[in-house]
């Protein structure tokens, strides 16, 4: 069964440490210590205009630096965009490692120092790259 774009997204988000769903306005969003940093937008919810996305906690000058670069992949979502948020389009392909990465960063916004620090732990590319560095080192005399 193809996974859906709420369901890689879910994915991403409660991978996070104490990361939990709420559904709220008839969305699923994403929390920690009941803060929000991620909100899905279903595409048949009026919110969605049609196409499925995700509202991620940015700080402005972030959001002004992706939809201006980006206008096909990035918005400025109703309600929250006026506090920095970035909507992210979900349909048509979109990059799962950089929304990953706006997820972290927006956990890291919303989360308190002890959480956000743990974020090193579950990113997967030091976890990657911690597990290269052990498989490429030729200990052999």
């Amino acid at each position: 069964m193809p996974r859906t774009p709420l369901t890689r997204l879910r994915a991403l988000c409660l991978a996070l440490p104490e990361a939990h769903e709420v559904e709220a306005w008839g969305e699923p969003t994403f929390r920690v210590r009941n803060k929000l940093f991620a909100m899905y937008a279903s595409a048949t919810n009026h919110h969605g205009a049609g196409r499925p996305a995700v509202w991620v906690k940015a700080a402005r000058v972030n959001q002004t630096l992706m939809v201006g670069a980006h206008p096909e992949r990035f918005f400025v979502p109703p309600y929250v965009g006026t506090s920095g948020w970035v909507g992210v389009w979900l349909d048509e392909r979109p990059s799962w490692a950089e929304l990953a990465t706006l997820l972290r960063e927006a956990y890291a916004l919303t989360a308190p120092r002890r959480l956000a620090a743990q974020l090193e732990a579950v990113r997967p590319e030091a976890a990657r790259s911690r597990t290269r560095s052990r498989t490429t080192r030729d200990t052999r005399p």
